[in-house]
C-alpha cells in the first residue's frame, strides 16, 4: 500500500458522538475519543486520524486513505445487528455508529487494510463476518467506569501469539462478549474463564492484518498489538 505520510503510517481511529459533551465554557455536540486512542497509535509509530460516524457510503473512500484502521471500543452493538432480541442488560443503541463502524469493517477487509478491533471493535467484526455476541457477561466490568484487570492466555501459533506469546494481565471493562465466532474468524487469546478475548483472520485469509482484542490496550502500557497494526500497515 502506498503511504501518503512518509514513514508513519496513517491510522484511522472511529471516535464517538455525543450530545452535550462539555469542556470549558462549552457544551455541544462533540466527536469524542479517549486520548489513550491516539498516544498509543503515536507510542506505536503510527499517525492518527479521528474517524467519527458518518454516511455508510462514504466508507471505501475513507478506508482507501488509510493505511491502517482501528475500530474503538464503545457502546453495545445493537442486537438486531446479528439476529438476536434484545437483552434487557444491553446497553441503548448507537445505530449511526454501528452503521458507519460496520460499513468501515467491511470496507477495511474487502480493501485488505490492516484492521485493529478494541473491545466493541472485536465485537462488530465478529458480526460483520456473521458472527453472535453474548450479550451479558458477569465478571468484566465489576465497577462501572473503572477499568478492571485480568489474565488473557495466546494460542500458540497465531498472530496474537506471535506478538504477545505469554499471558499477560490487560486493562478491560465489558459485559458483553464473542459468542459464536464469525466466518474465517478464529480465536487466539482467552481468559481464565473461558471467554474469547482474542480473534483475528488466519494469516493469508484475504491477504490482510486483521486482529480484534476484548480489552483495552490504550489503558495499559504494552504497545505491542498496536505496533503489530502499525508495522503492517506501514
Amino acid at each position: 500500500m502506498a503511504n501518503a505520510t512518509g514513514d508513519r503510517p496513517l491510522i484511522g481511529v472511529s471516535t464517538y458522538l455525543e450530545a452535550g459533551a462539555r469542556w470549558g465554557v462549552w457544551e455541544l455536540d462533540a466527536a469524542l475519543l479517549p486520548a489513550g486512542y491516539p498516544r498509543l497509535v503515536q507510542r506505536a509509530g503510527g499517525l492518527a486520524a479521528m474517524l467519527p460516524p458518518d454516511a455508510p457510503e462514504h466508507a471505501a473512500s475513507v478506508v482507501a486513505r488509510l493505511d491502517g484502521l482501528v475500530i474503538a471500543g464503545g457502546p453495545d452493538v445493537e442486537p438486531g445487528r446479528y439476529g438476536a432480541e434484545r437483552d434487557p442488560r444491553t446497553g441503548p443503541p448507537a445505530r449511526e455508529r454501528d452503521a458507519w463502524e460496520l460499513a468501515l469493517v467491511e470496507a477495511a477487509l474487502a480493501a485488505g487494510v490492516p484492521l485493529l478491533g478494541i473491545c466493541r471493535g472485536m465485537q462488530l467484526l465478529n458480526v460483520t463476518l456473521g458472527g453472535t455476541l453474548v450479550q451479558h457477561l458477569p465478571g468484566h466490568a465489576d465497577v462501572p467506569g473503572v477499568f478492571g484487570r485480568h489474565t488473557v492466555k495466546p494460542v500458540p501459533g497465531t498472530l496474537y501469539a506471535a506478538l504477545v506469546p505469554e499471558e499477560m494481565s490487560v486493562p478491560t471493562f465489558h459485559h458483553q462478549a464473542v459468542g459464536r465466532l464469525g466466518a474465517g474468524l478464529v480465536a487466539c487469546a482467552y481468559a481464565g474463564d473461558g471467554t474469547v478475548e482474542a480473534v483475528e483472520l488466519p494469516s493469508g485469509v484475504g491477504g490482510a492484518w486483521v486482529l480484534g482484542v476484548q480489552w483495552h490496550p490504550e489503558m495499559g502500557e504494552d504497545v505491542r498489538v498496536m505496533r503489530g497494526l502499525v508495522g503492517a500497515a506501514g
